[in-house]
């Protein structure tokens, strides 16, 4: 309406008001008129009543508003009618989606989208994670490019579809799947190495690299790249889930490695987070915002990481203990003297039981509880820092204490904890999940959260197992479990939720490396509080408006 109706409409109802006015008010004013005359002089008279004062502020009031709502702009307008609380995210129809799958087919060409059945099954269900759901995504992308994965995204802000980055798919608390449909991205194709700077220390590659393939191809150069979780897991998902490591103790987690990214957000812009420099002060860290964010912020297409170089000298050991206690206090007492392990890990006995059992390695183990020692640095040092490690594990009731320095026998000691989960799946019969989940404690209570946890599981009769990366106070705990089993898997959820809130009382956190995807949302939480989640939420909502990246991950909307 613009303004000259307003006042149109405005006048016209005020002069209807004094032509229709009732006729005993007309009369009754009159009256009072009357009186007011017999008692004022002719030179006194005064137009402005009482009553007309009182009805020509609100006439002008009223106009002055009016007007002013009509000259207001669209954008302000807009705000005095959003409500207080959002609604929920609304995604394409059906038709919208099919308009959707053909646009991106006549950009991208036909064989960069798949809606085959069993691409789709691939895409929202792992037997890795320990929560799937029904829903699958109704398209996979197989984009080449970084402009691909921008036409990707603005063809899904266009018509409001969830986009959901896979990379790997090794993830456990369902990272990938896809609550609400939508299109997967798939990086397969995107596994380059860019450029590796050797004189610099840092690469850039695509997100499909995985960490196992680029520590080949970069081998020449003397460097490697030290973070080192599951042998199949990729870069961007590493970065998605801001993993970690058997090497964290020495090196760190994903989140010290990552110089810069190249990310696409929702709306199809594509930034770089920051530039090449291992130290700079320019504006906020955009890096470690989208490092963990589970692709939730933005679509993760090139990564810069630092690299370090490869030590001249490396050797493993591995030690039994007669309990998980003895074995932890053992890691604290090497933890406390400074010694610089590159890697220390802990298994529980039936962990050690499963390995022999699946028969993956090329030796049988002690079935007790065991840390696994991996040293690097100059021989000298080396060889130091192994009986420094001896030492210790002696006055903690350690016993068969193996070392090695040649590279084939330092495979095979080291085997047993990389085979951990493979030897877990062998064991699988037909009906039975595996429910994998990790916390992390300070190391002076881990000790303790294994020890109670095991005790639970074992009373209820479950299969489970404990390993976990004891030099950072990370644990795992695998439970296997009949699906088809209602009550057994309430069992496994309702043990597994107690270690988490057990975890968070000993000052811990939900996820030591896997993220929190679907499964850890109310966990985080109770974490981290309601308020620090409405700030995520804020972020979320500023580079995310409409809900599409990845959503049901993290938090809920």
């Amino acid at each position: 309406m613009d303004s000259r109706r307003v006042f149109a409409t405005a006048i016209r109802t005020f002069r209807a008001t004094r032509t229709h006015r009732p006729q005993c008010l007309r009369q009754q004013f009159s009256r009072r008129w009357q009186s007011n005359q017999q008692q004022t002089l002719p030179h006194q008279r005064h137009f402005w009543t009482t009553g007309r004062v009182l009805l020509f502020t609100a006439f002008t009031g009223s106009l002055t508003y009016l007007y002013g709502l009509s000259e207001t702009s669209p954008l302000v307008r807009r705000s005095l009618a959003r409500p207080e609380v959002q609604s929920s995210p609304v995604y394409a129809t059906k038709s919208q989606l099919e308009n959707a799958v053909q646009e991106l087919r006549q950009t991208l060409g036909e064989d960069a989208i798949s809606t085959d059945e069993e691409d789709l099954h691939r895409h929202g269900y792992s037997d890795w994670s320990s929560i799937n759901i029904e829903t699958l995504p109704v398209a996979v992308a197989y984009p080449h490019t970084t402009a691909d994965v921008q036409e990707n995204a603005k063809c899904c802000s266009k018509y409001k579809i969830p986009m959901i980055p896979y990379s790997g798919g090794s993830s456990l608390e369902a990272n990938f799947s896809a609550p609400f449909g939508g299109v997967s991205i798939d990086f397969i194709y995107m596994d380059k190495v860019i450029e590796l700077r050797p004189d610099d220390l840092d690469v850039t590659v695509q997100p499909a690299v995985g960490w196992m393939h680029l520590n080949e191809e970069i081998k020449h150069s003397g460097l490697f790249f030290p973070v080192d979780p599951g042998p199949t897991a990729m870069i961007g998902g590493m970065v998605g889930t801001a993993c970690s490591g058997t090497n964290a103790v020495r090196y760190g987690p994903m989140r010290d490695w990552v110089v810069n990214l190249t990310v696409v957000l929702a709306d199809g812009t594509v930034i770089k987070t920051r530039r090449r420099p291992r130290k700079t002060a320019a504006g906020y860290n955009l890096t470690g915002l989208f490092v963990g964010s589970e692709g939730t912020l933005g679509i993760t297409t090139e990564v810069t990481l630092k690299l370090a170089p490869i030590p001249q000298h490396t050797s493993v050991a591995v030690v039994s203990f007669p309990s998980i206690r003895a074995a932890a206090s053992c890691a604290q007492g090497v933890i406390r003297s400074g010694i610089p392990v590159a890697a220390m890990e802990i298994m529980d006995e039936v962990q050690m039981r499963i390995v022999n059992q699946a028969g993956q390695t090329k030796r049988k183990w002690n079935e007790t509880p065991t840390l696994f020692f991996k040293f690097s640095g100059t021989p000298n040092a080396v060889k130091e820092h192994i009986q420094q490690v001896r030492t210790i594990s002696g006055k903690n009731e350690g016993r068969d204490f193996e070392f090695t320095a040649d590279a084939e026998e330092q495979h095979q000691l080291w085997s047993a904890r990389k085979e951990s989960l493979w030897s877990m799946l062998a064991l699988k019969k037909e009906g039975e999940e595996i429910w994998s989940t990790d916390v992390a404690v300070p190391v002076s209570r881990l000790a303790e959260i294994i020890e109670i946890s095991k005790k639970e599981l074992d009373d209820l009769g479950l299969f489970a197992s404990a390993l976990g990366h004891i030099g950072d106070g990370n644990f795992h705990e695998s439970v296997l479990y009949n699906r088809h089993d209602p009550e057994e898997r309430k069992k496994v959820e309702e043990c597994v939720y107690r270690m988490v809130d057990r975890a968070l009382e000993m000052e811990g956190t939900c996820t030591g490396e896997h993220g929190i995807g679907i499964g850890k949302k109310a966990s985080l939480v109770k974490e981290l509080g309601l308020d620090t989640i409405g700030v995520m939420k804020k972020i979320k909502a500023s580079l995310d408006p409409a809900g599409i990246m990845n959503p049901g991950k993290v938090f809920d909307l």
